[in-house]
């Protein structure tokens, strides 16, 4: 069965290679341009992960994937967090903690690498 992937990112241009590079590599993509309906996001789309990027409109995507794990429906969703900046490390210690922090701009390798690291766990 396909693996969907739910993309949550403000600019639309990575949101549009970020789905070409997904869709080329068997994955299913479902996008948004942010966070603020997340919980009925993935209540409608059930995606077998998520991509966060950190700065959204109305709310952090740190915020947003603390909500995600500490929420008992959603908790074992694996979260990815896309970054310009390097100081989201801090992030992976901390409480409701992405699974993994992509940097941008990111190698597709390492992207797809990271997808598939999430969804063998």
């Amino acid at each position: 069965m396909t693996k969907k992937i739910l993309i949550v990112d403000n600019n639309e241009l990575m949101i549009e290679v970020m789905t070409y590079i997904l869709n080329s590599n068997g994955y299913d993509v479902v996008s948004f341009n942010d966070g603020q309906n997340i919980f009925n996001d993935i209540k409608a789309s059930h995606p077998d992960l998520v991509i966060l990027d950190v700065f959204l409109p109305g709310m952090d995507g740190r915020d947003i994937c603390k909500l995600i794990k500490l929420n008992s429906e959603t908790k074992a969703l694996p979260v990815i967090i896309c970054s310009e900046s390097d100081d989201i490390d801090q992030s992976l210690t901390q409480n409701g903690a992405p699974n993994d922090v992509l940097y941008k701009p990111f190698d597709i390798k390492n992207l797809i690498e990271k997808i598939e690291c999430q969804l063998a766990a």
